[in-house]
């Protein structure tokens, strides 16, 4: 039994799967020409009126089935009486009435009380009107056929629901990986928003006082210098107001906790008090931290906190034994590693981890810096370099 991948990523069923009703056409196909060939054999042997009758008996009941399953079985079945009796070969009636009960089984009906109503019918016939005639091969051909027909019917709907609950599986993976895609997308969202009010907000409220600072400290001659000034002003104010049009933006279904909008501002200060979070969770973390002494851009320190916050998650949800964290300046450039061994067992969802790897390499980016990912000897690495500045490196 094959299996193919379709858009979905999910297990494609086969056609009779999910088609069913081409199975029961094609056991009514084959019932049908049993039954024509009977007529046939009939009409070219002369046969009497009661041998035709019954073999009309066996293709009315399996015409009966297609709207009453019970009762077109049944009478199906009945027919193997007629047909013993005047001397005929029942196997044409045995298989008309095995294939309905295929069919019968298929759609859902209880296949044990099936074989039991078509058995007692064919060894009823066999040991009655029969004569238990052909010896016991005959008998247990009739009981055999019967519990094939049943048996094949049930397997084949228990198999077409294995399919359909497969199916429903992936269609629940599918639906949970897009929401937690989504979710992902969100946090990352409000969280570069809630950054760009903390850095952005900051150094433009700063330049904008700078600027008003200038413009008083001007000589009351410099009327084009206090002009440029008012001006620059100006654009610093349509900044901010700009940059709130694009934080109500992105901060739309924002659902902030008080505890969450009380936290302080990311930076690299933060660092101690991160790695000390991770380790009251349970995470053996073992840092290093020597910060910059000059300068470092906010956005650098932002960024710098948010690796080291993302590559701990990893370390607690996807490793084992202890994180080491490392985050010192070397050649003028700050340099971030976080390094944890990999758990045969995870702590949780896989696809989580590769989001917010994505995440982090792009905000690594918009600050002009470098990030590798290693994956060797069952350890994983994180490296991240940065200019204090904001400088590519």
């Amino acid at each position: 039994m094959g299996k193919a991948q379709n858009h979905h990523d999910g297990p494609v069923a086969p056609l009779w799967v999910r088609r069913p009703e081409a199975l029961h056409l094609v056991a009514y196909a084959v019932a049908a020409l049993v039954f024509t060939g009977q007529i046939v054999a009939v009409i070219l042997r002369g046969s009497d009126w009661p041998t035709a009758l019954s073999v009309l008996l066996a293709g009315g009941g399996v015409a009966l089935s297609w709207w009453r399953p019970w009762a077109g079985l049944i009478v199906a079945s009945a027919a193997s009486f007629a047909v013993t009796a005047v001397g005929h070969d029942p196997l044409s009636v045995w298989m008309m009435a095995v294939l309905v009960l295929f069919s019968t089984t298929l759609r859902g009906k209880q296949p044990l009380a099936g074989t039991a109503v078509v058995a007692a019918f064919f060894l009823g016939a066999f040991m009655t009107v029969g004569g238990f005639r052909g010896g016991a091969v005959v008998g247990a051909a009739a009981l055999f056929s019967a519990v094939a027909g049943g048996a094949t019917g049930a397997a084949l709907r228990i198999h077409r629901a294995h399919w359909r609950t497969l199916e429903e599986r992936a269609e629940s993976a599918i639906a949970t990986r897009e929401i937690e895609a989504t979710r992902r997308v969100t946090e990352e969202r409000l969280r570069i928003a809630r950054d760009l009010h903390d850095v952005i907000g900051h150094q433009v409220a700063m330049l904008s006082m700078h600027l008003g600072a200038a413009e008083i400290g001007l000589p009351e001659d410099a009327e084009p210098a206090r002009q440029a000034l008012v001006s620059a002003r100006s654009s610093a104010r349509t900044v901010v107001v700009e940059t709130q049009r694009i934080l109500a933006l992105l901060r739309i279904g924002d659902d902030v906790p008080p505890d969450e909008a009380l936290r302080p501002t990311p930076a690299l200060s933060g660092l101690e008090g991160l790695v000390a979070s991770f380790q009251s969770v349970g995470l053996d973390v073992r840092s290093v931290l020597v910060l910059p002494a000059g300068f470092v851009e906010p956005s650098v320190g932002v960024t710098v906190y948010r690796v080291v916050q993302e590559a701990l998650t990893n370390a607690y949800r996807h490793g084992e034994g202890p994180a080491t964290v490392e985050v010192r300046e070397r050649d003028g450039r700050i340099c971030v590693t976080v390094e944890n061994r990999v758990s045969e067992a995870p702590h949780g969802s896989g696809s989580e981890g590769g989001l917010g790897l994505v995440g982090m390499r792009e905000r690594v980016e918009s600050s002009s810096g470098r990030l590798t990912i290693d994956t060797d000897d069952g350890r994983f690495r994180v490296h991240a370099e940065f200019s204090p500045l904001g400088a590519a490196v």
